[in-house]
């Protein structure tokens, strides 16, 4: 058979399933401007994926492969690869967000499809309630998880005999409708500019998993502390598929033959797969309340502040300075800027989701879209109106000597707050009462 592997989210060679179809193979990678479009041309992710898709092109290489790499509209690019060629099948790993669905579905209908499971730990229907509904509070979820958690879940796949077609790899193939140019593989041909990544963005992630080992025993006791380097830092490794899931789960059972509890960095793992099971049940989410009518304050003063790290809070623009100079934010960081934002200020969460959607490295949608429905009250817990984050006692407690607030504030100059918080936290609550 003649098949065109699609690697999307799967940037790697190792433990990837799409190296087990035998036969010809196509591999391709494609710069899809219908994302890309909407980007600013200094965007991080995207010097980040460059990078990644080159690596991977080079170790395809080296085992007897290559990748083609595209920039255009998948369909477009689908279409103009088959007008050259027939071949009989696309195989790529699921993608469950909405977007990605339409995509696919789109591809559906030129050539076979065949998906396969990489992404997550489950698929987005593997784990159900008794009556085949999904489960809307995460315990129930985590408890039947760990049920059904088989060695299958963490199964390495190793590549087979595949023969590679013949196809021009040595250039970036722009697809406009139906036209197709030939360049430099550069990332300034798909209209970006290279950015300077961070040490910990350019350390390999097997790298990351050694240096985490000696913070694997204590992660549920430090995880929070924003100024210690107590996480695994890889979720921008796990969105892009420069590692796999089930590599870390292996990493996870050798960790626990160990005696290292492991369950803590575990359970984080499988809220990664409930959120995308919510996303992909109640696609809606993206952009809707799931429960509660709260449709926040629309308040352009207040959010030109927010983005610009002019809150007067230090914790929450020690947050946005980090996550607009690096793309990141430590997951308690984000927690509180984004009560901050719902709560106090009474944004619509919508506008901050699509915040962090602009400049988070690991910005997965369903992660993303659920972290901040959750902040604001409006996600699948049945009371969370009344969780305001006061984030002078947070910092207190998770920055108690200042080190992060410092490290990404030292050369600002204090300014008044925008609000008050207990003020602010009490207007929020009668808000909230009223929209009940």
């Amino acid at each position: 058979m003649r098949r065109i592997l699609w690697f999307r989210r799967d940037l790697r060679v190792e433990d990837n399933p799409l190296l087990l179809f035998e036969g010809e193979v196509l591999p391709i990678f494609i710069f899809d401007t219908e994302i890309l479009s909407s980007l600013t041309h200094n965007d991080r992710r995207v010097a980040f994926i460059f990078h990644a898709v080159v690596q991977l092109k080079s170790a395809l290489q080296t085992i007897g492969l290559d990748l083609a790499i595209f920039y255009g509209n998948p369909t477009d690019v689908f279409k103009s690869i088959l007008q050259n060629s027939p071949y009989d099948e696309v195989c790529a790993s699921g993608d469950y967000d909405n977007y990605a669905c339409e995509r696919d579905r789109n591809i559906s209908h030129l050539l076979p499809f065949t998906f396969v499971h990489d992404t997550y730990i489950f698929k987005p229907d593997e784990i159900l309630k008794n009556d085949d509904t999904p489960y809307l509070v995460f315990t129930p979820y985590y408890n039947r998880a760990k049920i059904l958690f088989q060695p299958v879940h963490q199964y390495e796949y190793r590549h087979t005999s595949q023969q590679l077609i013949s196809f021009d790899y040595q250039v970036l193939h722009k697809i406009d409708d139906t036209r197709e140019t030939f360049h430099p593989i550069k990332l300034e041909q798909i209209g970006f500019i290279p950015q300077s990544l961070t040490h910990d963005q350019l350390t390999s992630p097997q790298q990351k998993l050694d240096l985490f080992a000696a913070q694997l025993s204590n992660y549920s006791v430090k995880r929070d502390f924003m100024a210690l380097s107590a996480t695994s830092g890889l979720s921008t490794d796990l969105r892009f598929g420069t590692i796999s899931i089930r590599a870390i789960l292996r990493w996870l059972t050798a960790q626990k033959e160990k005696g290292i509890d492991t369950e803590p960095f575990f359970r984080q793992l499988i809220f990664r797969d409930f959120y995308a099971m919510l996303l992909y049940h109640f696609p809606h989410l993206a952009h809707q309340n799931f429960r509660y009518n709260f449709r926040g304050i629309e308040n352009n003063e207040f959010f030109n502040a927010f983005c610009a790290a002019k809150t007067g809070v230090p914790i929450v623009d020690a947050g946005i300075r980090q996550l607009l100079e690096t793309g990141e934010m430590h997951n308690r960081v984000r927690m509180i800027v984004a009560s901050f934002f719902t709560k106090n200020l009474l944004l619509p969460w919508q506008w901050g989701e699509a915040f962090f959607a602009k400049y988070l490295m690991d910005y997965d949608a369903a992660s993303n879209i659920l972290s901040w429905q959750w902040s604001a009250g409006t996600g699948i817990d049945p009371q969370p109106y009344f969780r305001i984050f006061n984030p002078y006692t947070q910092s207190q407690k998770f920055d108690k000597d200042g080190l992060y607030t410092h490290r990404w504030l030292k050369d600002a100059t204090p300014i008044p707050q925008i609000v008050d918080h207990k003020e602010s936290s009490e207007r929020a609550l009668k808000y909230f009462k009223r929209s009940l």
